[in-house]
């Protein structure tokens, strides 16, 4: 670890003298660690990367749906996969270690990890895009000021804590928040892609576009097939190959993304050789599906990648904002007219597990009756929140089990007294709530999600004497209606973190609630949900955070704003035998950037006549 001297200090941010005392615990160091110790500070190369691996080939994959928009930041139509790769950001991230960062464009950093009131980063002076174009702090002060004004609305909640962005020199920018307590800011604006100045002067940030973009990164732009697929190419002149964090990475010549608009044909066009690595997400398929000539003959490898990350949110979501799902006991009998232990048996060959918490597969997940420490803050927020939550945050929370006989009659008799408890009544077969209304439901959901995964959970609340109009449409559709909060019901995926802090906000916060395009769906307007976590984005220890998430965890389920339905511990996947990658796995990612290609086999294939 690095400290400046005073002299340094003052000579750094013109400060008097009787400033100096305020900066006792500043350190500069080459990694941005918060509140933990980095593992590989003093690596010249990451312990899951191969130096020796050969540069050549293409990595090809497939992706679902469209695109028409190279700038993701913008929020504005499709965004195209692996755009990522065009850009480098202020640090990388360890693919190790949870809030852990290494030298990309910053070399270096400069903050307080106990007053988080600023953070300053070091560029490379040797960092330049990839027009040859150096890249200085006036590009990054672009690129903040731009994310604050013209970015997407979740990107621009994400950055609310950053007040200002100050150029300090050419080489040496600082972020000044709002808070000195938000931990996350740092990693934050150190994790997001950095553009430049000179490349937007006339062009409009908020533009879909398909024009090439400059970035600093790994990868340029090389061929685009409008909607169908995109190349991208190893940058020729790429400044950062050097890094240790670029050690055997990027060996790959070129990148393809192929676009299709579901997963049947998708794997048909994997086995024909249409793109070259898959990810399985069809249960039958993995099952069933692999008996193909060129799997038999060991040309198609299976692989299981088995992550220390949380599993997705995948969940069936209630809209709060609407009738009758403002109604707690309403959305509390749905829950146990979701029958998974039937639908794993049945349809998903037992392959899947039910999620139970919304942080599952991680340590931030809430099991068991909360421990003493979680009671302790817990109890001074008891008395605000609704009996039903009241009751399920200090229980042994587990979801509703059936037999698995597919009746679900025991969970059924449950929800139908649940209801009946709370005024709704049968008249003719159909449920009316307490002033009477019939009660019809709308689930939307997308082309790729299977109906016949759903008709169980529709059956039962059929039972339940509940309308149900399945209302399936295409990826744009469908995410333009949940952007203006336009559903009854609505199926749901999203990637939870394993470092939670402000986007947590964006998911469950009351501010978020009814901002278009923002991401708390469910309508969650809950002060006590709002407290926590605040408390999780000024967490000042591991232990804090695990705390606190638990909490958060507990008063998620206990408030029944989604059915959490089934994940898988692990990621499946296909690909032809042409990969090698490397014998030290990451822990939080599949890493395929690490990977390489067997250019010998790479030759046999080319050349052979397999067929599927």
């Amino acid at each position: 670890m690095l400290s400046l001297s005073t002299t340094q200090k003052l000579s750094l941010f013109g400060l008097s003298f009787f400033a100096q005392t305020a900066f006792a615990a500043l350190q500069t160091t080459p990694y941005l660690a918060m509140h933990v110790q980095p593992k590989y500070a003093n690596f010249s190369v990451m312990p899951y990367a191969d130096v020796k691996a050969p540069k050549g080939g293409l990595f090809s994959q497939s992706t679902l749906g469209t695109f028409d928009n190279l700038n993701s930041m913008n929020g504005k139509g499709s965004a195209t996969e692996g755009v990522n790769y065009l850009f480098d950001s202020l640090m990388d991230r360890s693919l190790d270690e949870p809030r852990v960062m290494y030298p990309l464009l910053a070399e270096k950093v400069t903050y307080d990890p106990d007053n988080l009131k600023f953070v300053i980063f070091h560029l490379n002076p040797k960092a330049r895009f990839n027009n040859g174009q150096a890249l200085t702090s006036d590009d990054v002060k672009f690129t903040f000021d731009t994310y604050q004004t013209k970015a997407n609305f979740g990107l621009q909640m994400y950055l609310s804590d950053l007040a200002k962005t100050e150029i300090l020199s050419k080489h040496q920018i600082k972020f000044i928040f709002k808070s000195n307590k938000n931990v996350e800011m740092p990693l934050i604006v150190a994790s997001l892609p950095i553009y430049s100045k000179a490349d937007w002067k006339n062009r409009d940030f908020t533009r879909i576009t398909l024009q090439p973009i400059i970035g600093s990164g790994p990868y340029i732009v090389d061929r685009i097939d409008a909607g169908r697929s995109i190349t991208y190419k190893s940058s020729p002149n790429y400044w950062a190959k050097d890094l240790a964090v670029n050690q055997g990475r990027y060996n790959f010549d070129r990148l393809k993304y192929v676009y299709y608009r579901n997963l049947e044909v998708s794997f048909e066009g994997f086995k024909s050789q249409q793109f070259y690595f898959y990810e399985e997400k069809n249960i039958r398929n993995w099952v069933m599906g692999y008996n193909f000539p060129s799997y038999r003959s060991g040309w198609v490898k299976k692989y299981k990648a088995q992550l220390s990350t949380p599993l997705d949110i995948q969940s069936l979501v209630f809209n709060t904002r609407r009738s009758p799902f403002q109604d707690i006991y309403f959305r509390q009998a749905l829950t146990y007219a979701y029958d998974f232990e039937w639908q794993n048996k049945a349809l998903f060959f037992n392959q899947n597990r039910r999620l139970q918490s919304f942080f599952d597969n991680t340590d931030l997940a809430a099991v068991s009756k909360p421990s003493s420490a979680e009671l302790k803050i817990l109890k001074p927020y008891l008395a605000k929140l609704h009996p039903i939550i009241q009751q399920g945050v200090v229980a042994d929370w587990r979801y509703p089990k059936s037999d698995a006989s597919g009746f679900n009659r025991n969970n059924l008799l449950h929800a139908q007294t649940i209801l009946k408890q709370a005024g709704y009544k049968i008249v003719n077969g159909k449920l009316h709530d307490p002033q009477g209304r019939l009660i019809q439901i709308e689930l939307l959901l997308q082309q790729e999600n299977p109906q016949r995964e759903l008709m169980p959970f529709v059956r039962n609340l059929k039972r339940l004497g509940i309308q149900v109009n399945l209302r399936q449409v295409d990826v744009p559709q469908y995410m333009e209606r949940i952007r203006r909060q336009d559903f009854d019901m609505m199926v749901f995926k999203m990637p939870q973190t394993l470092t939670p802090g402000k986007e947590q906000a964006q998911f469950w916060g009351s501010r978020a609630a009814n901002e278009a395009n923002n991401y708390n769906y469910a309508g969650i307007q809950s002060p006590v949900i709002d407290q926590i976590i605040g408390k999780i984005i000024a967490a000042k220890s591991r232990d804090e955070v695990v705390l606190y998430t638990r909490i958060l965890d507990r008063l998620l389920r206990a408030g029944y704003y989604h059915i959490l339905t089934y994940g898988k511990p692990d990621r499946w996947f296909a690909y032809w035998d042409i990969y090698q990658q490397p014998k030290t796995k990451p822990k939080l990612s599949v890493g395929w950037e690490y990977w390489w290609v067997d250019a010998k086999k790479a030759k046999m294939l080319n050349q052979s006549s397999i067929k599927h």
